[in-house]
């Protein structure tokens, strides 16, 4: 890939500055639509790792105050940066911010978020993405969204604590993901000892289950197996499963059942902050029992004022005395969710280790979510990863109106698999021929096909036709269409 010395424009100076160019391919790849202008404002953790995942196929600049985290960005990825405010129209046309598809703004400031989209919106950028935390603007987003025509707000304190009420809403879950508008869910489970999946192949499975569930991939230790009919599945394995959301309810009323299990009823939150308040509001609606433990006064008055229904305890979380006082180790569930990443793995293998059934660790930095296969933690739940997940659906399907026809994708398993929904949108060689005569690439899976309100548990004789969703599961990468699943 050549290099070329490119400038960082700061408030109104030039900078040089070195970056990777694009290969001269990519022009091919424009004029066949798909490769769009985006605009990232704020380059902390979020936006550089939009950075780094819209930098592979689109033209890509960068906003931020911060010089030092502009050259950081540029030097890592293959983009643009300027350094200046984002609130300034100068900074803004600089970056043709007229000529943008997609601007995402992603400061630590939802006002800087809401306003800079308003700019960029009246300066002609076509859809507007905002970050936006604070509860307060929870009953804006439809006004915002239809009268100020902000295209998405992302809350990602709302959605970390959705992810959380999914996991402990069916406890043997480690995460669920939802395709075609939630039509499909894929569900990660570990097998334990005792366990009806224990010993079993997957033509058994499906024999003894009598579900329409798919088991698409399995982790065993380091190994990622996309398995066959003739694979058994053992204790300590991690699957991936797919189904449709009544199959599921299903399938863990059926492992609930062999383990005499009982839904959540009690659920402890160590930390008070966003994520608990939202969660809190969450677990009440589904019956359980909830009591958050905060150290600052001032934010347990707050949450004594809105969440009436919860206990509050203001207390140090992470003093075992306390933990010991508060019978945390009693509760059904424990959820970490205090602002340091190291504090909540400790006190969630503490409450593993105390006989707790349920723990959903909060983990933001990379490094340390990969730890936990090594530690044994149950579910890691990531607001950050979340907020880039979402993000990155909404860029899709606009690049899926330009002619890509990815619609949804999930990284799991540390990025190692990929789950990708595609449409099928062309009569292609491939439409309408049964699976069973195609060759598909090894490594890869056809776990779900939803036509129209039904969804199809693929088999050899079925076919995919037009307007299909098909979900591919995959251990390799850098699949833009469907038709590169197939030899």
């Amino acid at each position: 890939m050549p290099v070329r010395t490119e400038q960082i424009q700061c408030a109104g100076q030039l900078k040089s500055i070195s970056w990777s160019a694009k290969s001269d391919n990519d022009a091919d790849y424009n004029s066949h639509g798909g490769t769009m202008d985006i605009i990232i404002v704020g380059c902390g953790k979020v936006g550089s790792s939009l950075a780094d995942l819209l930098s592979e196929e689109h033209n890509v600049t960068v906003i931020d105050n911060d010089e030092k985290l502009i050259g950081a960005v540029i030097n890592d990825y293959d983009v643009m940066g300027i350094a200046g405010s984002c609130l300034q129209t100068g900074v803004l046309e600089e970056a043709n911010v007229d000529k943008t598809d997609i601007f995402i703004a992603v400061t630590d400031s939802d006002e800087v978020n809401i306003l800079s989209c308003l700019i960029a919106k009246k300066m002609n950028a076509h859809h507007c993405i905002a970050r936006v935390r604070s509860p307060e603007f929870d009953k804006q987003l439809v006004f915002m969204r239809e009268e100020l025509g902000i295209s998405m707000m992302v809350n990602p304190d709302y959605n970390a604590a959705n992810e959380i009420a999914k996991v402990i809403r069916y406890p043997e879950a480690i995460n669920i993901e939802s395709f075609a508008k939630g039509r499909v869910d894929l569900a990660e489970i570990r097998i334990t000892n005792g366990s009806i999946l224990d010993n079993v192949s997957l033509i058994q499975l499906s024999k003894r289950l009598r579900l329409d569930v798919l088991i698409c991939a399995v982790q065993r230790g380091e190994e990622l197996i996309i398995p066959n009919g003739s694979f058994v599945l053992r204790a300590g394995d991690k699957i991936h499963m797919t189904a449709s959301h009544s199959a599921m309810v299903k399938f863990f009323k059926s492992i609930s059942a062999a383990y005499r299990e009982k839904r959540v009823k009690s659920a402890v939150l160590i930390g008070g902050g966003r994520v608990a308040y939202h969660l809190a509001q969450q677990l009440i609606e589904m019956g359980v029992k909830v009591k958050i433990i905060e150290i600052d006064e001032k934010r347990c008055i707050e949450l004594s004022e809105r969440l009436n229904k919860v206990s509050i305890s203001c207390a140090d979380g992470t003093d075992h005395d306390i933990l010991d006082e508060e019978r945390v180790y009693d509760a059904d569930a424990v959820v970490t969710l205090t602002g340091i990443d190291e504090e909540n793995i400790l006190l969630s293998l503490l409450a593993k280790n105390n006989g707790v059934e349920k723990v959903v660790t909060k983990v933001n930095r990379m490094s340390l979510i990969q730890l936990s296969d090594t530690l044994s933690l149950d579910s890691i739940i990531s607001p950050k990863s979340i907020t880039v997940n979402q993000i990155l659906r909404y860029v899709r399907a606009k690049q899926n109106s330009l002619g890509n026809s990815v619609t949804t994708l999930y990284q799991l398993v540390n990025g190692r698999l990929e789950a990708i929904e595609f449409v099928v949108r062309d009569k292609k060689d491939y439409v309408d021929v049964p699976l069973k005569k195609l060759k598909i690439r090894s490594g890869i899976l056809i776990a779900s096909i939803v036509r129209g309100n039904e969804l199809i548990i693929p088999k050899g004789d079925d076919c995919l036709m037009l307007n299909d969703s098909v979900v591919v599961v995959t251990t390799n990468k850098g699949f833009h269409d469907l038709s590169n699943i197939f030899d």
